[in-house]
């Protein structure tokens, strides 16, 4: 086993164009002592037998004839799962455990196929069995206690004040896995600051109180001040919630992000207690997914990210382009592969339609299915970004979205969105305007002034 160390690095931006910032901050790398373990920086590109390394000792706690369970993402999320879990998988065989089975973090997202499951495990088939959480269904869950008013009030700063039950995937229940572990890459998120971490299991295979819960409040506290941030309202809410869990828990943070190339690169990994993990990868993350433009623009052209086939979560686009939006500017979605709102929640956000927080609080107060569906009620002020006051005195969208994608002009019009033909859309001819910004992969990477 390699002797890790700790070292400083420091990383420089360039303000005044897109990439990194100008900000000199010091990055720990290497192993941290228990209870976490990793490297990683903003200059780093870890091989595989450094992850193994990593991989190797955090699992070294584990004991021949443990029942393990890990939780994974789903299709929507890019990250290197398909490295990470070959290696866990034959450690643990060599440790003789008794089970080693795999729980898709899928949140309220459809399931994914077979195929799509093993290719997300690196594997061309798998031993264990692996499930598919249903955040929708009453006898896949069960309620390992509660976050008491008090408590709630306390740790998302009087946002939220009522009592929230801690329900979970069955699977998680005493007694049924001696350990869990959390395989995921840490991003800018809208809802919880960063992804990773807590966050898998709420909402990731949370019951619905949890999962609409966390997107309310996160929309509550607003996503410019959430997206990027590691403190949040719904980060100590989420890791409040995560004690509830009685088996051993491992959380695997990657850094990760493709290259020119196309090349997945992981910057950093840290394994080991849940919270110091993922702030350790959060540090880094930091520095690889948030860039700084130096200004805003009047239009913002997205080309979207493969992975996102709906715009339940390519929403991203807006939510980690938005603030480099002018005021009453444009964010153009270009997206041909989006062919739907959400396969889980289209109906209600057709019938209510994206808007600014000030309107959705609003239609919440005269609606008790939107009370009912909290999770969506935070998508469409999500979606919408913010709000500004128009010359009528009129709340509407900070900046208008206009979509070219799949998604047919008379949906688009149901839920307050512009259309175009993506066919229509001169991208190279957009490129030259100044005052238009094209983004690729759009919704990985947050952009900020």
């Amino acid at each position: 086993m390699p002797a890790y160390v700790t070292r400083d690095l420091s990383i420089k931006r360039a303000a005044n164009e897109v990439g990194p910032s100008t900000k000199t901050l010091p990055v720990v790398t290497k192993v941290i002592t228990q209870p976490v373990i990793g490297e990683g920086s903003a200059d780093s590109d870890l091989d595989h037998e450094v992850l193994s390394a990593i991989v190797e000792q955090a699992l070294e706690v584990i004991t021949p004839g443990e029942r393990v369970l890990a939780i994974i993402p789903d299709k929507t999320r890019d990250d290197n799962t398909d490295v990470l879990f070959p290696i866990a998988s034959r450690i643990l065989e060599q440790r003789a455990v008794k089970s080693f089975d795999a729980l898709v973090a899928q949140g309220t997202h459809p399931p994914m196929s077979h195929d799509q499951k093993l290719s997300k495990l690196g594997l061309k088939q798998f031993t264990g069995t692996i499930f598919d959480h249903r955040w929708d269904r009453p006898e896949d869950l069960i309620t390992l206690g509660e976050l008491s008013a008090e408590q709630v009030c306390d740790l998302t700063a009087g946002l939220i004040t009522r009592s929230v039950p801690v329900t979970l995937n069955k699977l998680l229940a005493p007694g049924i896995y001696d350990t869990v572990l959390v395989f995921g890459a840490t991003v800018p998120h809208e809802v919880a600051g960063f992804a990773g971490g807590a966050k898998y299991f709420f909402p990731g295979v949370a019951g619905p109180e949890l999962t609409h819960t966390t997107h309310w409040l996160g929309a509550l506290a607003s996503i410019e001040s959430i997206i990027g941030t590691v403190e949040t309202p719904t980060r100590h809410l989420i890791e409040a919630a995560s004690a509830f869990v009685h088996a051993r828990i491992i959380s695997f943070n990657t850094v990760v992000s493709r290259n020119d190339a196309g090349r997945l690169v992981t910057y950093a990994l840290f394994a080991g207690e849940v919270r110091e993990a993922f702030r350790r990868a959060a540090e880094v993350s930091g520095q690889v997914h948030i860039k700084y433009t130096g200004r805003k623009y009047k239009r913002v052209v997205a080309l979207l990210d493969p992975h996102y086939d709906e715009l339940w979560v390519g929403g991203k686009a807006s939510y980690k382009l938005g603030a480099i939006i002018e005021d009453a500017g444009e964010l153009i979605i270009y997206a041909p592969h989006l062919t739907k709102i959400s396969e889980t929640h289209g109906a209600l956000i057709e019938k209510y339609g994206y808007a600014p927080l000030e309107v959705v609080r609003d239609m919440l107060g005269a609606s008790k299915e939107l009370q009912e569906n909290l999770c969506i009620a935070a998508h469409l002020a999500h979606v919408s970004y913010a709000g500004r006051v128009d010359d009528d005195g009129k709340i509407v969208p900070r900046f208008r979205i206009t979509m070219a994608t799949g998604i047919d002009e008379q949906t688009c019009k149901r839920v307050n969105l512009g259309f175009m033909k993506h066919e229509d859309l001169s991208i190279e001819e957009l490129g030259r305007d100044p005052g238009t910004l094209v983004v690729e992969n759009a919704g990985r990477d947050l952009y900020e002034v």
